[in-house]
C-alpha cells in the first residue's frame, strides 16, 4: 500500500514516513475494499455470482482503483453472460493500469475472435427483440428468439430467466423448472431464480389426498354360513339388490329414444334457419367488403398523388438549397436567433440550436454569404458570455457529481464560448484525469500553463502534470 499523496510505501504507522500525511482513514478504506474483494472472491468460488457482484461493487465503491476487484467483477459478468458489462470493467481496468494487467488478455481474447464478437452482437439484438415480443404479447416469437440467444450464449442467465417466466405464464412447469435449474448451475443463489423455482415447485407438487384408516374386513366376515342337513349354505352379508338396475336401464333407453325422435323432427328446421341467417350475414359482409375496397382504391390514388407532389417539392427545395448546405445552416442560425429573441433566458434552447449548427459547420463553409457570417459574429458577441456561463455551470455540477462523461463536453463548450474562463479549462483537465484519459489531461493542463501563466490554476496544473508523469514512470 502506497501513500495517496507522495507515493511512498506505507509502514505500520498511522502516518506516511515520506511526507508525514495522516493515513489512518485511508488505510481503513483500503482495508475495507480488500475485505469486500476477498468476500466476492469466496462467493465466486462457490458460484454465488449474485453475492459476488454485490461484494465486488462495494469493494470498488471504497477504492475504484482496485484492479483485482474490477477484473474479477468483469469475470463474474462474463460468466453470467453479461459480456458488454464485462468488457466495460476490463476497459476501465486497462485505462487505470495499461501495463502488466490481465485485463489486456481478456479484452484481446474477445476482440481478436471475430466470430465471438458476432455472436455477442447477435445475442444482444435477439434478446432485445425477444423483450419487444414480450411487450407485444407475442410469447411464441419471444420463446423462439430466446432459444436462439441461448444457442449463442448458453450461460446468459437473464435469457434463461425470461424463458422460464414465459414457460410459467404458459403453465409449462417442467420446461420452466429445467431452465431454472440451468440458472442455478451458473449462479447458485440468484434471488430471482430461486423465487421462480419456488413457484414452479409449488405447482408441481400434487395435493395430498385423504388416507383411509379403516381396516378391510376379511371375506369370512363378509358372509354368513349355516348348516342345512349335510350341506353348508353361504349367504353374503353385503349382497347388492339388483332389482332397481333394470328400472334405471329402461329409463335410460327411453330417454335416448326421445332425444333421437326430437333430433329427426326438430333439428332439420333449426339447421335451415341457421343456414338462412348465415347467408344473410354473408351478403352484408360482402357489401361492406366491396365498399371498403372502393375506399382503399380511392385512398391509394390520393397517396400516389401526394407522393408525386412530395417528389416535385423535394426537387424544388433541392434547387433552392443547392449542394453546399448553406440554406440548412442559415435556417439553424435563424432558429437560434429567434429562440433568443423570443426568450433570452431560455439558454438551453439557444445552446441546442448552436450545437446543431456547429455539427453542420463543415457543410458549405466556403459558400456562406457575408451577411450570414456578419450575423453569426454579432449574435455570438451577444450570447457567448452567457452561453459560456451556462455550459460552465452544467460542467461544474457534473464534475462534482463524478459524471465525467457529461462534464467533459460541457466544459469544452464553456471554454469555447469564453476562452478567458481559466476554471473551465482547469476542470476540463481534471475531468479527463478522473475519467482515466491522462493524455488528454496533460494536453489541457499544458494549455492552462501556457494561456494563464503565473496563476493559481497554472501552478496546480503543473503539480498535476508532475503527478501524472510520476505515475507513468512508476508503471
Amino acid at each position: 500500500m502506497v501513500c495517496y499523496k507522495c507515493g511512498c510505501r506505507l509502514s505500520d504507522h498511522d502516518y506516511c514516513t515520506g511526507c508525514g500525511e495522516d493515513v489512518t482513514l485511508y488505510k481503513k478504506i483500503m482495508y475495507m475494499s480488500n475485505h469486500f474483494y476477498n468476500d466476492g472472491l469466496d462467493k465466486a468460488t462457490v458460484r454465488d455470482l449474485s453475492g459476488a457482484l454485490v461484494s465486488l461493487r462495494q469493494s470498488l465503491k471504497y477504492n475504484k482503483n482496485n484492479i483485482e476487484a474490477r477484473n474479477l467483477l468483469g469475470l463474474v459478468y462474463f460468466e453470467m453472460g453479461e459480456v458488454v458489462s464485462a468488457l466495460k470493467e476490463w476497459v476501465i481496468s486497462q485505462n487505470l493500469r495499461p501495463k502488466k494487467n490481465i485485463a489486456n488478455d481478456y479484452v484481446d481474447m474477445i476482440r481478436s475472435n471475430q466470430s465471438r464478437l458476432d455472436a455477442i452482437n447477435q445475442t444482444i439484438k435477439k434478446y432485445n427483440q425477444a423483450l419487444g415480443y414480450c411487450y407485444q404479447d407475442s410469447q411464441d416469437l419471444a420463446v423462439i428468439q430466446l432459444k436462439k440467444v441461448l444457442s449463442y450464449s448458453p450461460k446468459y442467465i437473464r435469457a434463461h430467466q425470461l424463458l422460464a417466466l414465459l414457460y410459467i405464464n404458459g403453465e409449462e412447469w417442467e420446461k420452466a423448472k429445467k431452465e431454472l435449474q440451468k440458472c442455478c448451475q451458473i449462479d447458485a443463489n440468484n434471488t430471482t431464480t430461486l423465487r421462480y423455482l419456488r413457484e414452479v415447485d409449488r405447482m408441481l407438487v400434487p395435493e395430498e389426498g385423504g388416507r383411509s384408516t379403516g381396516k378391510r374386513k376379511s371375506r369370512s366376515q363378509e358372509m354368513v354360513r349355516y348348516q342345512s342337513g349335510n350341506e353348508t349354505i353361504i349367504q353374503p352379508i353385503n349382497g347388492k339388490d339388483r332389482s332397481g338396475v333394470s328400472v334405471l336401464l329402461n329409463l335410460g333407453i327411453g330417454i335416448v329414444i326421445g332425444i333421437a325422435i326430437a333430433s329427426f323432427l326438430i333439428l332439420p328446421a333449426r339447421i335451415r334457419g341457421a343456414s338462412e341467417e348465415v347467408n344473410d350475414r354473408l351478403k352484408v359482409v360482402s357489401e361492406q367488403s366491396d365498399a371498403k375496397t372502393a375506399t382503399i382504391d380511392e385512398q391509394q390514388q390520393k397517396i400516389q398523388s401526394l407522393t408525386d407532389e412530395n417528389h416535385r417539392l423535394s426537387d424544388e427545395l433541392a434547387t433552392y438549397e443547392g449542394t453546399d448546405g448553406a440554406l440548412k445552416a442559415t435556417d439553424g442560425l435563424m432558429l437560434a436567433v429567434g429562440a433568443y429573441l423570443e426568450n433570452p433566458e431560455d439558454l438551453e434552447k439557444v445552446a441546442g440550436y448552436m450545437e446543431a449548427l456547429d455539427q453542420e459547420s463543415g457543410e458549405g463553409q466556403d459558400n456562406r454569404t457575408t451577411a450570414y457570417t456578419d450575423l453569426e459574429a454579432k449574435f455570438l458577441a451577444v450570447v457567448s458570455e452567457r452561453l459560456g456561463a451556462y455550459y460552465y455551470d452544467i460542467g461544474f455540477r457534473s464534475f462534482n457529481a463524478e459524471e465525467y462523461e457529461n462534464a467533459i463536453p460541457a466544459l469544452m463548450w464553456a471554454y469555447r464560448y469564453n476562452n478567458t474562463n481559466v476554471d473551465a479549462l482547469f476542470y476540463l483537465g481534471n475531468a479527463y484525469r478522473q475519467s482515466g484519459d491522462n493524455d488528454k489531461a496533460k494536453e489541457v493542463y499544458a494549455q492552462v500553463i501556457d494561456n494563464f501563466p503565473n496563476t493559481n490554476r497554472a501552478n496546480r496544473s503543473e503539480a498535476y502534470l508532475a503527478e501524472i508523469n510520476n505515475e507513468s514512470q512508476a508503471q
